[in-house]
């Protein structure tokens, strides 16, 4: 383009029309882009933040992979575990017994997940003693029939630190009145909080060795828990670790247990991306009819530039480039409002959290009680190339209008 045109076209951009609509309608294409970019920003920066959040205090009680055997079962786990942990990427292991039981206190009723537990090598394989707010997680020790408990767990029950519950197990006991539910007593000894309620509400750690006793497993486990190098490569390893073993082994990893939810995530983050571009498709649309309008309106200012010699090529290049103006400033305004709102969205929902008296995100049901966000410059590299990319497209019939004026016909009325 030569250098007249880019005069033009941003003259036209600055300049105040007569007909004030038109700069009406040309502001608000430049706000409606603005807005769809920082909307589509932020809303994918919070799908973002939120995969992040769950998948990491997934991590803090979830293995990345599980192997037991068959039923359930693992026979000989010792060698299991010896053999597994001198493997690739393959950094600790611990075995676990795992089962549904009841837990009863003081009239209250609770279902919980059962995990027998090494609290030295659970440790090494997932970060829950970091998350304890009561006691500690190796106050578990075998034959003292200890448990710690989620924090919501425990509040449900009415129950503290140092208090007797019961724990009722699917195996009953036959008797001559029939089948009577298994009841042990255990002791509070710790407290833990995730932050994630599906595991501060059902999840209870024991001592290994009580959990086989409490199960009837004998020497069994349930299987070997293993933590390894990069929890995203879960799936390859696990994969190889099958292959190479010779034992009838089962292994699932982390990414298979919790699939439903980065899935719901990820199918939500596509239709958000796709409805929101809607907001960025509808604002170019204002664009090229603030730009057939301004075409409109300066009939004569073509005609005269065709007679001074200007080519329909350089007529079109000047609207193009004013319909261009106002989609990059659109845009790169969004992309600047976007990234900083993406960054402050959580100090931004507790603004309004704490002046409205109410909570936005409910723990019970999004699993997480903040709203976290992650910028990942991916995203917002191709949000605003979609945008250009359409601001550009709603210049051309404009512009190939602007270049099809007949100048003789637009100075005839003039």
């Amino acid at each position: 383009m030569n250098s007249f045109e880019w005069l033009i076209g941003l003259r036209y951009t600055r300049a105040k029309r007569r007909n004030g609509f038109i700069s009406f309608i040309s502001a608000a294409s430049m706000i409606g882009i603005a807005l769809g970019v920082a909307a589509l920003i932020v809303v994918l920066s919070v799908m973002n933040g939120f995969q992040r959040e769950i998948r990491g205090r997934i991590l803090e009680v979830a293995s990345h992979i599980q192997v037991s055997g068959q039923g359930n079962r693992l026979a000989d786990w010792q060698t299991v575990a010896n053999e597994l942990k001198g493997a690739p990427k393959v950094l600790a292991t611990a075995p676990y017994v795992q089962a549904q039981g009841l837990i009863s206190f003081d009239g209250n009723v609770q279902g919980a997940m059962l995990r027998g537990v090494l609290p030295a090598q659970e440790d090494q394989v997932a970060g829950l003693g970091r998350h304890m707010v009561a006691g500690r997680l190796d106050a578990l020790k075998p034959g003292e029939f200890g448990i710690v408990l989620g924090q919501d767990l425990a509040r449900a029950l009415g129950v503290g630190l140092g208090e007797k519950i019961t724990m009722i197990t699917p195996q009953g006991n036959i008797t001559p009145a029939g089948m009577v539910p298994r009841m042990k007593s255990f002791t509070v000894v710790g407290l833990f909080r995730i932050d994630m309620y599906q595991y501060d509400a059902g999840l209870a750690l024991i001592a290994l060795q009580d959990a086989q006793k409490l199960f009837r497993m004998g020497e069994e486990v349930s299987g070997v828990r293993l933590k390894i190098s990069d929890p995203l490569e879960a799936p390859y390893v696990s994969q190889q670790l099958a292959q190479a073993s010779q034992r009838p082994l089962w292994f699932s990893d982390w990414t298979m247990e919790n699939s439903q939810y980065f899935r719901a995530v990820q199918i939500e983050k596509r239709m958000m991306f796709l409805i929101l571009t809607l907001i960025v498709a509808v604002a170019t649309f204002n664009l090229v009819s603030g730009l057939v309008m301004a075409v409109t309106d300066k009939q004569a200012d073509i005609a005269i530039l065709r007679t001074l010699g200007a080519s329909p090529g350089s007529i079109m290049q000047i609207f193009m480039i004013q319909g261009a103006t106002v989609g990059i400033v659109g845009t790169l305004s969004g992309v600047l409002g976007g990234v900083l709102l993406a960054l402050n969205v959580g100090s931004v929902v507790s603004f309004f959290e704490g002046l409205l008296g109410m909570q936005v995100l409910s723990p019970q049901v999004y699993l997480i009680s903040s709203l976290p966000s992650e910028v990942l410059l991916s995203d917002v590299s191709a949000i605003g190339l979609i945008s250009l990319v359409l601001a550009f497209l709603a210049t051309l019939y404009p512009s190939w209008r602007a270049a099809k004026t007949n100048p003789a016909e637009a100075l005839r009325y003039e």
